[in-house]
């Protein structure tokens, strides 16, 4: 999901071509290696094996003389599952005085059925230039990328100067419990300087094989849920009473259709539409223009939003995802219900989003009421010293690609520790060529084998740059 988070971010950049292929050398095997073991463990909700991948991993780090490796068992909150995260420091040899650096990746996918693949989805499988297997791009490249790079500086003697933080959950993909432990009672957060995440950024190439650009993630939405309720005496269906309550929850999801959130920009997405409106069709960019001009030009935002690649862009939006009502075919209904699901714009109160579903539910005596506690978080600063190496990693091996500033409209790990002031980025070195190999959590995920060999490198360049 983090690919088609900024690839429409990316439309019409630079024109350098794929690069070749290379022979894997013995840190790109060994990765290939990792790749397989983690790939092949179904770590899906519900199955357990999360502990067992996170055990596989800690033994490699030990085994390379990395010392402060625990595993932290814990439960997700949503559904109920155990599940492991595993944490790695690295001291530093020659400490500096800067706080530490965290690295972050989750080590659990989403389900994928074998009748649903084309290949077992838990085996790890190599065809025509790709990586197969659930999780090859999310986010178990974040996690072979982050582990490699880290055995392999520590086995040529690199000396950080500042201590280095592994953190890999067990269930970002179902409900994020890992990340808030860890980021209010396994780590101490007023230590850490910042957090490089390996679950966003990412470029893309066109089927041209022209390169579109690298994103990094600055900013995400909050995600929240809610429940919308509408309660009704019911009666026999031979008798239609004047009110009814699916018809009541009907009308307030019609008008939540018709409902458009104030449009807001922040330092991300200034710069996302800056850059896009250097990208776009006339049409587009001379709307994004006007926007960026006056942000409460409600309607230029309103016509941005209606193109597929920004919508989600300007503003908070809310959803319906799931209804439920009645309780037998020849009965009035005495409850309807809807989910509701809303990605808030950072810096927006979830409360004032809370209020205004209230508002549009009151005309029907729809009662709405929040699934679980929010979590907002605000943009991460674009630091120089960040935003550097990352650059340079991604032009040490794409010179001159464009680099773009993006906000994904989900939600990762890096939110929980963003709650907590730690300055979080999205930096992943991989890229996927579009819109062909969009199948995060979709059927025959696959990720390029030459995105793979680079991610290593990538992520050696940036812990390097920035921990010495």
């Amino acid at each position: 999901m983090r690919f088609a988070a900024i690839i429409s971010s990316l439309l019409a950049t630079a024109a350098t071509a794929q690069p070749p292929a290379q022979a894997p050398d013995r840190w790109h095997q060994e990765a290939r290696e990792i790749y397989r073991e983690a790939v092949n463990t179904p770590t899906v909700q519900g199955r357990g094996q999360v502990p067992a991948l996170a055990e596989a991993l800690a033994r490699r780090f030990r085994a390379a003389g990395f010392t402060d490796v625990t595993i932290h068992p814990y439960d997700v909150v949503r559904p109920d599952d155990h599940t492991a995260a595993l944490i790695v420091r690295w001291p530093a040899a020659h400490p500096s005085g800067r706080k530490a650096m965290l690295l972050m990746a989750h080590m659990d996918v989403v389900e994928a059925r074998r009748e649903d693949w084309s290949r077992d989805p838990f085996e790890l499988g190599e065809a025509d230039g790709y990586f197969y297997g659930r999780g090859t791009g999310d986010d178990k490249m974040g996690v072979i990328a982050i582990t490699t790079a880290l055995l392999r500086l520590k086995a040529e003697g690199f000396q950080p100067d500042r201590d280095i933080i592994v953190l890999f959950t067990g269930d970002e993909e179902t409900g994020g419990r890992g990340a808030e432990l860890a980021a209010n009672q396994w780590l101490d957060t007023s230590q850490i300087d910042f957090a490089l995440n390996g679950d966003a950024g990412g470029g893309a190439f066109d089927e041209s094989g022209h390169l579109l650009g690298f994103g990094i993630q600055t900013s995400e939405k909050i995600y929240q849920d809610y429940t919308l309720t509408a309660t009704n005496p019911g009666g026999h269906s031979s008798r239609p009473r004047p009110d009814n309550a699916i018809y009541a929850l009907a009308h307030t999801l019609d008008r939540l259709e018709q409902y458009r959130f104030a449009p807001m920009q922040n330092e991300t997405t200034r710069a996302y539409f800056a850059h896009r409106a250097t990208t776009a069709d006339p049409a587009l960019a001379a709307l994004i223009r006007r926007w960026l001009a006056n942000p409460d030009d409600g309607a230029a935002a309103d016509a941005i939003e209606a193109s597929p690649t920004e919508t989600g862009l300007t503003r908070t939006r809310c959803v319906a995802t799931r209804l439920a009502g009645g309780h037998a075919n020849n009965a009035l209904p005495q409850l309807a219900t809807a989910n509701v699901n809303c990605r808030i714009f950072p810096g927006v109160d979830p409360a004032t989003v809370l209020a205004t579903l209230r508002e549009i539910g009151a005309p029907d005596h729809v009662s709405v009421e929040p699934v679980e506690v929010a979590h907002p978080s605000g943009p991460s600063p674009l630091r120089p010293d960040v935003v550097g190496a990352f650059t340079a990693a991604v032009h040490a091996r794409h010179p001159g690609a464009a680099i773009v500033p993006d906000m994904s409209a989900g939600a990762t790990d890096g939110l929980y520790f963003r709650v907590r002031g730690v300055p979080v980025y999205g930096v992943e070195g991989s890229w996927i060529v579009t819109p062909i190999d969009e199948r995060a959590h979709g059927r025959d995920e696959r990720l390029p084998v030459r995105a793979f060999d680079e991610d290593l490198d990538h992520w050696t360049d940036m812990i390097r740059r920035l921990a010495r």
